[in-house]
């Protein structure tokens, strides 16, 4: 478990310290004052705002709640809404002014909903009455440890919805009407968007595959690209990633598939050693940012991912092979990248475009008017890119 330091606060007259841990990275907070019951939604609001940490010391239900009640208050929009006019015309705000909003309004909406802390003992089991046993969710995302720690309750919550889902898996429609269930782990993408696994399942596998019959899958996350892979009958596929959540998790759900005799999974920075016939990247698809490290499987900071999958594709290529970049136009939509920057640096990195398939998500954000980025939202197509050397 990482160590982000200690946390400070006084009660009954001493000085307490416990481990911090953040997997946002924030550092421990220098006020922190004991709540429990008796502190009302609308001065715990205020006294996070303000930049006090509550540490909370009663129910657990009750501390649920008062979260909830923060969330509501967080986003109710204001009272007043101030329109800049000029010439009795409202000025519209570019779309990459509605994005770096949005963005700041979920930076401040998660600042302030994180200012409610919990204590965990070192079995990772909560000293609070009515608190749920959370001990194996917080081993799956944290490890053993063996001192007391602080989280925020929403980090906790997080952490507790991870092993749902890890329990109960995300369904995949693998072909041919079969079904398989991908189990995500705490941390790592879950393939919820099912629209990029589908291009990856029904594309045509270049004819490179027939003598050569090897692939790369770089970013491999929870595996599933490389599972479609296999089940399409690539006798080997080599799949690469940095995160040692994604490794573990990728290994897990091949396992369980028995399919760990065609796939290997290795540590590493974008490309394996050799040539393949085919080789798949899904990157990051919006160059930003991210706030969390959880935040780095949807941000991709000047698209270095990418730029970097490109610039190593030809040099890992077989001379007939393809590559297939998965990536939406979202961010074109929310001008953090324009079409003609990303073919120039295709085109730089001595590739081209042997093919474009496209299809339209259908997540539920895509039909959420109230939406900040509705209009980018609607708009955006997944496309799978065919790449081949010059």
């Amino acid at each position: 478990m990482t160590n982000n330091g200690l946390l400070q606060w006084e009660e009954s007259g001493q000085t307490h310290l416990s481990q911090w841990h953040s997997e946002n990275g924030i550092a421990p907070h220098k006020r922190v004052v004991l709540v429990d019951d008796t502190l009302t939604a609308d001065v715990a609001y205020r006294m996070a705002c303000e930049g006090t940490a509550m540490l909370w010391k009663s129910d657990f239900h009750n501390a649920r709640q008062l979260l909830q009640a923060l969330a509501s208050r967080v986003d109710r929009p204001p009272k007043k809404i101030k329109r800049i006019k000029e010439n009795s015309q409202t000025v519209e705000k570019s779309a990459l002014d509605r994005f770096n909003l949005y963005r700041l309004a979920q930076s401040q909406r998660a600042r302030i909903l994180g200012m409610l802390l919990i204590q965990v003992g070192a079995d990772h089991r909560i000293p609070l009455r009515r608190a749920p046993e959370v001990s194996q969710a917080c081993i799956e995302a944290y490890g053993v440890t063996n001192e007391p720690y602080v989280i925020s309750l929403r980090e906790l919550l997080g952490v507790i919805s991870a092993h749902e889902w890890h329990k109960k898996g995300v369904p995949i429609l693998a072909g041919n009407s079969e079904k398989l269930i991908i189990y995500p782990h705490y941390g790592v993408f879950s393939p919820v968007r099912g629209e990029y696994i589908e291009l990856v399942r029904n594309e045509p596998l270049p004819k490179a595959v027939a003598e050569h019959s090897i692939a790369f899958d770089i970013g491999v996350g929870t595996g599933i690209l490389s599972i479609i892979l296999a089940m399409r009958e690539i006798k080997q596929v080599i799949a690469t990633d940095l995160d040692d959540r994604a490794l573990s998790c990728a290994k897990e759900n091949i396992d369980r598939l028995n399919l760990s005799p065609q796939i290997q999974i290795v540590k590493g920075d974008l490309f394996p050693a050799g040539e393949a016939a085919l080789i798949v990247c899904n990157p990051p698809w919006l160059p930003a940012r991210p706030s969390s490290s959880l935040e780095h499987a949807v941000y991709d900071p000047e698209s270095q991912m990418l730029k970097g999958f490109l610039n190593g594709l030809k040099d890992h290529l077989l001379s007939d092979g393809e590559g297939w970049l998965i990536l939406s136009d979202l961010a074109e939509y929310l001008g953090l990248r324009s079409r003609q920057e990303l073919l120039d640096w295709i085109n730089q990195a001595g590739l081209k475009v042997m093919g474009r398939t496209e299809t339209r998500p259908i997540h539920k954000k895509v039909f959420d008017e109230s939406d900040p980025l509705h209009a980018a939202r609607a708009a955006e197509v997944t496309s799978l890119w065919r790449l081949a050397r010059q």
